[in-house]
This record gives structure tokens, C-alpha cells and sequence, in this order.
């Protein structure tokens, strides 16, 4: 039974993130809730709400035990971007670009699946 949760238009560039989501993808549910909670990174908070709420999901629509759950896909892809402009001196601008992520957590209870 696969299960997933998406976080989209978070407020954090996907390279940041990247950093964080690496560090759980293949692990237990158990294990990558005790890595994000001690990841001092703005990302892991973000990651860690979507992991719950993937968790939350599944204790609610189907049977399954909790532990046995294992992260099989975890994923960051570019949101959209917003671009303004910063006023520089002599009548110039330089560019003001603030991306965002889609945040996707999958879940499944099986042996490690390739995805």
C-alpha cells in the first residue's frame, strides 16, 4: 500500500531543500523522523510536517502498523518563480528571484520498491 502526501508552493528554493530530503529517502518512518528532528536546516521542518501528514494518512485510511512503513520516494521539484527587481544605485536594477518547491513524501509498507 503506497501513500503520499505533497507540500506544494513551499517557500524555499529546491536546492536547499534537496539537502535535507536526501538524508531520509529509503529509511523507516521512525528513522527519518528522528533525522529531521534533529536537522537544524528550515527545510526539515517542511519535510517533516509532509512526512506526518503522509503518516496521519495512512493510520487513518488503511490498517497498517506504523512501523513498518518506509519512506520509498522523496522528492523536491521546482515550484514556480517569482522575479522582481532591486533598485541599485545610478538608476540600475538587479534581479530578485524567489523560487518555491513541491515537496512530495511516499510512503509504502512492501520490501524496498524502486521508484
Amino acid at each position: 500500500m503506497r501513500v503520499s502526501s505533497i507540500h506544494k508552493y513551499a517557500k524555499i528554493s529546491p536546492r536547499k531543500a534537496r539537502l535535507v530530503i536526501d538524508l531520509i529517502r529509503g529509511k523507516t518512518v521512525n528513522d527519518a523522523l528522528e533525522i529531521l528532528r534533529f536537522n537544524h536546516k528550515r527545510a526539515a521542518a517542511m519535510i517533516d510536517k509532509t512526512l506526518r501528514a503522509a503518516l496521519a494518512s495512512a493510520e487513518e485510511n488503511t490498517e497498517v502498523d506504523p512501523d513498518a512503513l518506509r519512506v520509498v520516494e522523496a522528492r523536491i521539484d521546482g515550484g514556480p518563480v517569482r522575479k522582481w527587481h532591486w533598485a541599485r544605485p545610478r538608476g540600475m536594477w538587479a534581479p530578485l528571484i524567489k523560487r518555491t518547491s513541491h515537496i512530495t513524501v511516499v510512503l509504502s509498507d512492501e520490501g524496498k520498491e524502486k521508484g
